[in-house]
């Protein structure tokens, strides 16, 4: 009995130490198991940092020459090897776009819609096949595309289209091969297969479209100063960089003559909520918190309500007055293709009854027509007054009380500027000045509102 219960516990025992080297087996795939997972895990980060897309662009004083160009191959090819997809918006090289202009104008006063837009396209298409060569020059791969190769589809508007559609095949096609992606901003093309240009700032409004169309990560607006100022510096010297401004401030300030983004470019941003990253082009790559070194644009930003965000102003202007049907003047206007901001009508049966609008004269085209249809259509009872500014200040929820509605009107008179009129919004507030006092409501108003306080 004894050697049979020693003969079981030996049993026993080998039997227990094999289960023990069958559990250290099982133990040791399980581990082998354990890293295999850790390393797909780590092969799957790595393809999704490889999949990010990011969308910049760089306007015409980025790619003035050669060099500037170089300079911006070298900042895509930074981006790429951080492991991003990369598309690039271009803008026309310095001042080309005004150049053609010129050029146009010398043929005919009033060049003909259609070929104009034939002719400014032209512009964006020699930066991105420059930028794309200087690309490859650097051992990049890149390909570049005109707005309607890009899939950029616009309404039939000639000179200020719309975008209305991005089908961005091609260019995902050629981001799945690896390469980067040059496109010509500013340009698109009509349901008519016609060639359409977006007006001035259309290349910040194809880099944001083509970002959102893109599900990119961020859209990068690169220029030749460091963000977004609380006023033009060129102006006030004492202006500063804003960190961070929301949608609607952004737009407001567009709208109000900034030259900071497109407020078409805005509306895509805010409605496919994408970050746009306003930045130089020869600072660094957007860090981890990109508002020290930039301007972000989002849907909030850390300001307390009430408070003015900036001061902008726009000098060349025309403002409407007439008296009688509004709905006719408002006809013939949209007949010839006069977009204006700021409309006031009123219709209570009274002497003051009509409306007032403030036209920007650079999205006035054929401009002595315009007047010769307004005098015939309305006679003495329209105006154009071309002798007035608009100054405004900018902020989420500025207009809550009358408070800074005061504290703008006060300052401004004591500044011996005496407004002429004045408009609200949720987010603004703008006073029409005598044209040359303009710059000097500026920096009033940066003084009381963001100097002072």
């Amino acid at each position: 009995m004894v050697a049979e219960k020693d003969l079981r516990g030996s049993g026993l025992v080998a039997r227990g130490s094999q289960l023990a080297a069958r559990n250290s087996q099982l133990a040791a795939r399980g581990s082998g198991l354990g890293a295999e997972d850790s390393k797909l895990k780590t092969q799957n980060s790595e393809l999704t940092t490889v999949m990010s897309i990011v969308v910049q662009k760089y306007g015409g004083s980025s790619v003035a020459d050669v060099d500037k160009i170089r300079a911006v191959a070298a900042r895509v090819m930074e981006t790429s090897r951080a492991g991003h997809d990369v598309v690039v918006v271009v803008s026309a090289m310095g001042d080309t776009t005004d150049e053609l202009i010129a050029l146009a104008r010398k043929v005919s006063a009033n060049p003909e819609r259609r070929e104009l837009d034939m002719l400014l396209s032209v512009g964006e298409r020699i930066s991105m096949a420059l930028l794309s060569i200087a690309i490859r020059e650097l051992g990049g791969d890149a390909i570049s595309f005109t707005g309607s190769q890009s899939g950029i589809i616009t309404n039939d508007r000639h000179v200020d289209a719309r975008i209305i559609e991005v089908r961005p095949f091609r260019v995902q096609d050629e981001l799945a091969r690896g390469r980067v992606v040059v496109i010509a901003g500013y340009q698109g093309v009509s349901y008519a297969r016609e060639v359409t240009t977006l007006g001035r700032g259309g290349s910040d409004t194809t880099a944001v479209a083509m970002a959102a169309a893109l599900g990119a990560d961020w859209c990068e607006i690169c220029s030749d100063v460091a963000g977004v100022y609380t006023a033009d510096p060129r102006v006030v010297p004492e202006a500063t960089r804003i960190p961070a401004l929301s949608y609607e401030e952004t737009q407001e300030l567009a709208e109000s003559g900034a030259k900071v983004l497109n407020a078409q470019a805005v509306e895509f941003a805010k409605k496919a909520g994408i970050a746009i990253y306003a930045r130089a082009t020869a600072g660094a790559l957007p860090g981890d918190d990109p508002s020290r070194d930039g301007t972000v644009v989002r849907k909030f930003a850390p300001r307390l309500p009430g408070s003015v965000a900036g001061v902008a102003s726009e000098g060349d202007i025309l403002v409407l007055q007439a008296a009688g049907d509004v709905e006719r003047l408002l006809t013939l206007l949209d007949n010839r293709g006069v977009v204006g901001k700021q409309l006031h009508a009123t219709s209570v049966g009274g002497p003051g009854d009509g409306v007032a609008l403030v036209i920007s004269r650079e999205n006035l085209h054929n401009e002595e027509q315009v007047r010769r249809d307004i005098a015939a259509a309305f006679a003495a009872t329209a105006r154009l007054i071309d002798t007035l500014g608009a100054v405004s200040v900018v902020g989420a929820g500025i207009n809550a009380s009358y408070a800074n509605v005061r504290r703008g009107t006060s300052a401004l008179r004591e500044a011996g500027i005496a407004p002429e009129a004045m408009a609200t919004s949720s987010f603004r507030i703008t006073w029409l000045v005598p044209r040359p006092q303009l710059n000097d409501s500026v920096k009033t108003l940066h003084r009381s509102f963001l100097e002072n306080s």
